[in-house]
């Protein structure tokens, strides 16, 4: 695995989007106008975004991106503008979690109890972000109930309510 630049200087309210494909500005800037608009109920509350956007992050995979960022003791999901973002109609970024409790259980350990491993990603539209980052930050909701969520839409993204 490659090594990354190290992240400095995120606001811990801040949700961290990095981008990792450069193919698209146009798309990318559709991307960013999205995750810098009001959220919330009403849009009363102002975004707050980290935003990388590093060449040198280019093509860089999930699992890359995780290693990178995981040493940040307050992100708890960090959201991917990869390739498939760019070329959806949604934007749709993929949030992927850190604090996987499972991380070191064997994968036979699900087998026998009949289930599988929580999600570990999910796609989420960029109105959407806010309230993903918000919410997992303070432990309100699980990272695998959003996972729930998203997999129940006919696209398989996460929507702002």
């Amino acid at each position: 695995m490659r090594v990354l630049p190290e992240i400095v200087g995120r606001d811990e309210f801040a949700a961290l989007v990095i981008r990792t494909d450069y193919n698209d500005e146009a798309a990318w800037q559709a991307v960013v106008t999205s995750l810098t608009q009001p959220w919330g109920e009403k849009g009363e509350l102002e975004a707050h975004v980290h935003l990388i956007d590093d060449p040198a992050w280019a093509d860089a995979t999930p699992a890359e991106v995780l290693t990178a960022v995981r040493l940040d003791e307050n992100l708890s999901v960090v959201f991917v503008a990869d390739r498939v973002t760019m070329h959806s109609a949604d934007c749709a970024l993929l949030a992927c979690d850190l604090w996987s409790e499972d991380e070191d259980l064997d994968p036979m350990y699900y087998q026998g109890l009949g289930d599988s491993p929580p999600p570990r990603e999910f796609r989420t539209a960029p109105a959407a972000v806010h309230d993903v980052h918000a919410n997992l930050s303070i432990a309100n909701v699980d990272f695998e109930e959003f996972a729930e969520e998203a997999s129940a839409d006919p696209e398989g993204v996460l929507r702002p309510l």
